[in-house]
C-alpha cells in the first residue's frame, strides 16, 4: 500500500509547530470534549427532568437530538472540511459547539435545551472530522504517528470514563446546568490552542456535492432515528418502518449519485474492496458491543447495587486505567507486529471482557461481578481503536482523508446506534419477567456477537501499513 508522506515542499510540512506534542494534545482534547459531552448529560437526566419540566419521552430528545443530528451531518462535515479547510472547519465546529453549551445551560425550558443539544450536535458535526485529518497532517508516518494515534484513542476511553464521572459531580455539587458549562472553557482552550499550535492541512476545493450530501444526510438522519427510537417504541412501530424505508431509499440513492460524481461525499472505492470495507464495519461493531456494555453498566450499578451518580462515574475507572495502561505500549507493539496483530489481540480482550460481565447474576458484586471485566476490557480498547483507525485512515488517498475520517465517525455513531437499539431490545424482553439482573446479562451475551464479527472481518482482511 503506499505511504501517506507529505511532499516536501507541503505548506503544512514546513509550518509544523514546535513542539508536536503540544499539537497532539491541543487535538486530543477536542476529541475528549466531544466524548464527554455523549456521557456527562446522561447521568444528569433525572435531575433536568425534575427542575425543567420534561416528560418521561420527551427527556430522551435530550440524547438522541444531539446523536441524531451528529450522526446525520458527520458524512457531509468532511466534504465540507476538505473545501474550506479541516483547520477552519475546527475552528467553525467547536465555536458553535461552546456557544450551543453556554445556551444549553442557561436553558428554562426543554425546548431551549433540546435547541441548544442540537447546535451542540452540529458543532460536534463539523470539528470531529476535521480533527483525525490534523491528526494525520502534523505526524510522519511510523512510531510519531502511531503514539499520535494512541493518544487520540486514549481520549476515548478518558472522555467516556470521565463523562460519567464528571456527570454525577457537576449534578451533585454545582447543578446540571454544568454539564453543559463546563464545555465552555474547554472549548475556549480548544479554539485557542489550534489557533496557535496547528497549521492549515491541504484544502481540496471543488463543487460540493449537493446530491451526496442530501441523500447522505438523510440517510444517516432516518437510520440512526430509526435505531434510536426502535428500542422504545418497538422495531414494529410505523415510525421506525418509515425511517429505515426511508434509510435504505436513501442509500440507494447515494451510490447511484456518488458513482457519478468527481468529489463524493462518500467515495464508492472505501466500500468496493474488503481491504476497505473490512476494517470499517468493524470500526461500527466495536462501539456497539462497548456502548452498551458502558449502558448496562451504568444501569447495573444504579439500579441492581444501589450506587449514586457519582460512585458509579468512579466504578468505571478501571475501564480508564485499563486504556491507560495498554496505550503506553500500543505504539511500540504496532510498529514491532503490525496493527492487525494488535488491533486483533485488542479485540480478543474485549469479547473475553464481555463474556466475563455476562456471567452477572442478581447476587453478584462490584468487586467480583465488575472490577475485572471493566480492566480487561479496557486493556482490550486501548488496542484495539488505534489499529483500526489507523488503518481506515491509511488505507484513504490524500484527496479522501476527510472523507474517512467522516465515514469513520460515522460508522461509530451507527455502531453506538444499533448496539443499544438491539441490546436494550433483548433487555427489555428479558428484565420484565427475570429481572434487571438476568436481563442485563442475557443482553450482554447478546453484545458477545458484536466484537467476534469484528474480530474475523479485521483479522482477515486488514493489512500492514508499511513505511516507504
Amino acid at each position: 500500500m503506499t505511504r501517506l508522506t507529505a511532499p516536501e515542499t507541503d505548506r503544512s510540512a514546513v509550518r509544523r509547530p514546535r513542539p508536536l506534542y503540544a499539537s497532539v494534545l491541543v487535538l486530543t482534547l477536542m476529541q475528549v470534549t466531544l466524548v464527554i459531552d455523549n456521557s456527562v448529560v446522561n447521568v444528569a437526566l433525572p435531575v433536568i427532568q425534575d427542575e425543567l419540566g420534561f416528560s418521561a419521552a420527551g427527556l430522551s430528545w435530550v440524547v438522541t437530538s444531539y446523536a441524531l443530528v451528529f450522526g446525520g451531518l458527520v458524512l457531509l462535515s468532511g466534504r465540507v472540511g476538505s473545501i474550506i479547510g479541516p483547520r477552519r472547519a475546527l475552528l467553525i465546529g467547536i465555536s458553535v459547539f461552546v456557544a450551543a453549551s453556554a445556551f444549553g445551560g442557561l436553558a428554562v425550558t426543554p425546548g431551549m435545551l433540546i435547541a441548544a443539544r442540537v447546535l451542540q450536535g452540529v458543532g460536534a458535526a463539523l470539528a470531529a472530522p476535521s480533527t483525525l485529518v490534523l491528526l494525520m497532517a502534523i505526524t510522519e508516518p511510523g512510531v510519531q504517528r502511531a503514539r499520535a494515534m494512541s493518544l487520540f484513542v486514549l481520549s476515548i476511553g478518558l472522555g467516556a470514563g470521565l463523562g460519567l464521572f464528571l456527570g454525577g459531580a457537576l449534578t451533585s455539587g454545582l447543578g446540571w446546568e454544568w454539564v453543559m458549562f463546563v464545555n465552555v472553557p474547554i472549548g475556549m482552550v480548544v479554539f485557542f490552542g489550534v489557533r496557535a499550535l496547528v497549521p492549515e492541512a491541504d484544502r481540496h476545493p471543488g463543487r460540493l456535492d449537493v446530491g451526496g450530501a442530501a441523500t447522505s444526510t438523510i440517510g444517516m438522519l432516518a437510520l440512526v432515528y430509526g435505531l434510536t427510537v426502535a428500542a422504545d417504541q418497538g422495531w414494529a412501530s410505523p415510525s421506525v418502518i418509515v425511517s429505515f424505508v426511508l434509510a435504505g431509499a436513501s442509500l440507494v440513492a447515494l451510490v447511484l449519485t456518488e458513482r457519478r460524481h468527481g468529489a463524493p461525499v462518500v467515495p464508492p472505492r472505501f466500500f468496493t474492496r474488503m481491504s476497505s470495507a473490512g476494517p470499517l464495519l468493524a470500526m461500527m461493531l466495536i462501539p456497539a458491543g462497548q456502548f452498551g456494555f458502558l449502558y448496562f453498566a451504568a444501569l447495573y450499578t444504579q439500579g441492581v447495587l444501589g450506587f449514586s451518580p457519582l460512585r458509579t462515574g468512579l466504578s468505571v475507572l478501571p475501564f480508564t486505567a485499563g486504556m491507560l495502561a495498554t496505550n503506553v505500549t500500543v505504539s511500540r507493539l504496532v510498529t514491532r507486529y503490525g496493527e492487525r496483530v494488535v488491533g486483533s489481540l485488542g479485540m480478543i480482550g474485549l469479547l473475553t471482557g464481555l463474556v466475563w460481565m455476562s456471567r452477572l447474576t442478581p447476587d453478584s458484586g462490584y468487586l467480583d461481578g465488575l472490577f475485572g471485566p471493566f480492566l480487561l476490557l479496557g486493556l482490550g480498547a486501548g488496542l484495539t481503536v488505534a489499529p483500526l483507525t489507523a488503518v481506515i485512515m491509511h488505507n484513504a488517498p490524500r484527496e479522501h482523508l476527510g472523507a474517512a475520517s467522516s465515514l469513520n465517525q460515522a460508522m461509530q455513531q451507527l455502531g453506538g446506534a444499533v448496539g443499544l437499539a438491539v441490546l436494550s431490545t433483548v433487555f427489555a424482553n428479558t428484565a420484565g419477567t427475570s429481572g434487571t439482573a438476568t436481563g442485563i446479562s442475557t443482553a450482554l451475551t447478546v453484545a458477545i456477537a458484536f466484537p467476534l464479527l469484528a474480530l474475523l472481518l479485521f483479522a482477515v482482511w486488514a493489512r500492514r501499513i508499511t513505511a516507504h
